[in-house]
């Protein structure tokens, strides 16, 4: 097992969570990057992070007076110690976790590690998967012993897309290690380029457990403001109004309803989910959870079309703008928006639909969604809009005149509630 001075990282996965952590690493430790992609590759090491996690100065500087590479060859990565895997972990069309991406991390990881060697998982998972599914590999590709010849820790990551103040490194780190020494070593490692600490966990099923439900209870809770929105909206009244007021009391928890999409609060309590079932337990409230979130795309078209209808706007064939497409806001990040749930239900309706993002990328959204989107803002010299729902926060959207693109009787949805009370027509 190296010592603190000895280890040389090697983050395996170059995404939202990998890039960050990596640059972040090499201003301590020498550090390689490994990615499958090698466009993505080539775009880091010309010193540009296609997500905007990592700023271009900061990437640069990295490249530049760190010695941080990035690579897609395993010789490249042979002389590293010291391993972090950064893969996504999805699920598939039916909802169950596809541990596809870790088996090809592990795969990897196990062809590349040596003997007193670490690996580290940084992957959301259900608790065991990294010692009952991922290190089995390890061991069985690299002929090597767990526990005995290699070692492994878990240091779940806390990445928020497009968050610029809760950065990787003022993050609060849990850690933990396979044998006491190892956990002392993973925890040292990460201490040593965190402001912020970490949190040592007794074992990696606890480190597992304790990421799983981080996302898990936000989705609980945001569930419960969007049932909120459902029962005041069908009430008449405005759930913004209702959660201002209960707030006013210390203990209340200010939430807000939403769409909720992205990598983790719509995909992580599926792998909590599952795994309970496999001991016997159906969890409930979190299944539910799931199901009322996933429908909130269909509830707000709908609201929208009933809007139009009240307003006497024909719903067939109208002109629709809609404003943002990414999962949230002031990120190029569409990793599974609920937007598009939006756009899928007015399509029955109406093929006129706008879709404007100046965050995403035309070609990443018609790869993943095959919807074509706007990247040049709406006016009204192309023709005004007979209903406009804002369905992402950009600050692009705030600085708009959007009450000029509508018609005089077109309908403004805000799904955000942030728009001027005085312009819209309702929203969640």
């Amino acid at each position: 097992m190296p010592t603190l001075k000895e280890t040389k990282i090697c983050v395996i996965g170059l995404g939202y969570v990998g890039l960050p952590l990596a640059r972040l690493f090499s201003t301590k430790y020498p550090t390689i990057g490994f990615d499958m992609n090698q466009r993505r590759v080539d775009a880091l090491m010309q010193g540009h992070d296609a997500t905007l996690e990592v700023a271009d100065e900061l990437l640069q500087d990295a490249i530049n007076d760190h010695g941080f590479r990035c690579t897609t060859s395993l010789d490249d990565i042979r002389d590293c110690n010291f391993y972090v895997v950064a893969v996504p972990t999805p699920v598939d069309s039916d909802n169950n976790p596809d541990l596809t991406p870790l088996i090809g991390a592990s795969t990897t990881v196990g062809r590349v590690i040596g003997k007193g060697d670490v690996v580290v998982y940084e992957s959301t998972v259900y608790p065991g998967v990294t010692e009952e599914e991922c290190l089995p590999i390890v061991e069985k590709v690299s002929n090597l012993k767990f526990n005995v010849d290699f070692f492994a820790g878990y240091s779940p990551e806390r990445i928020n897309p497009g968050d610029k103040l809760h950065t990787v490194e003022k993050i609060k780190k849990v850690t933990s290690g396979s044998t006491p020494e190892v956990a002392d070593l993973v925890d040292s490692v990460y201490n040593s380029v965190l402001v912020n600490g970490t949190h040592k966990a007794p074992s990696i099923r606890v480190a597992e457990a304790s990421k799983i439900i981080e996302n898990s209870q936000r989705d609980v809770n945001i569930a419960f403001m969007n049932e909120l929105a459902k029962i005041f909206n069908a009430m008449g009244i405005d759930t913004h109004d209702v959660i201002e007021a209960a707030s006013s009391k210390w203990n209340f928890i200010k939430l807000s309803p939403g769409l909720v999409g992205g990598h983790c609060i719509s995909v992580d309590p599926y792998y909590l989910i599952q795994k309970a079932q496999v001991y016997g337990v159906l969890p409930r409230v979190m299944y539910n959870a799931r199901r009322l979130n996933d429908g909130m795309g269909d509830y707000v078209a709908n609201q929208a079309i009933k809007l139009m209808n009240k307003k006497g706007v024909i719903v067939k064939d109208a002109r629709i703008l809609i404003l943002g497409i990414t999962f949230k806001e002031n990120c190029p990040d569409i990793r599974n928006t609920k937007v598009v749930d939006i756009y899928q239900t007015l399509r029955e309706y109406t093929p006129n639909i706008t879709i404007y993002d100046p965050w995403a990328s035309p070609a990443a959204v018609a790869h993943e969604y095959g919807v074509a989107i706007e990247s040049s803002q709406p006016n009204v010299e192309s023709g005004k809009y007979d209903a406009v729902i804002l369905a992402v926060a950009h600050k692009e959207f705030l600085e708009m005149d959007i009450k000029s693109l509508v018609n005089g009787n077109g309908v403004i949805y805000d799904v955000k509630g942030i728009l001027p009370r005085d312009i819209i027509d309702g929203r969640l």
